[in-house]
């Protein structure tokens, strides 16, 4: 089977890859999936700080997530996943790995 070279499927692998580091990093942080997968939560400033300080690899990422539009800030200026991330993240990890209900 060939390997896909396509830009689409470079930046999928990128994203995959930022969502990955990015749930690593959260959970390392003391945080959880519905952090930034629940629209109405997302990351504060001050958590995204902590997260930069904690890892070089989390503002390479979030720029990654953001220019692809996979995140966003939401209303009240937190850092949250757009539906596209969410359904990168969920076909991920499954769903239930960060269930909104």
């Amino acid at each position: 089977m060939p390997i896909d070279t396509t830009p689409n499927a470079a930046i999928q692998r990128s994203l995959r890859q930022c969502l990955s580091n990015a749930a690593f990093l959260l959970y390392q942080q003391g945080h959880v999936l519905e952090t930034i997968t629940i629209p109405f939560r997302g990351l504060d400033s001050r958590a995204l700080h902590q997260l930069r300080e904690a890892s070089r690899e989390w503002s390479a990422c979030q720029r990654v997530l953001e220019s692809s539009e996979a995140a966003v800030y939401n209303d009240q200026g937190r850092f949250v996943l757009t539906a596209m991330g969410r359904e990168l993240l969920f076909d991920m990890f499954g769903e239930g790995a960060a269930d909104c209900a």
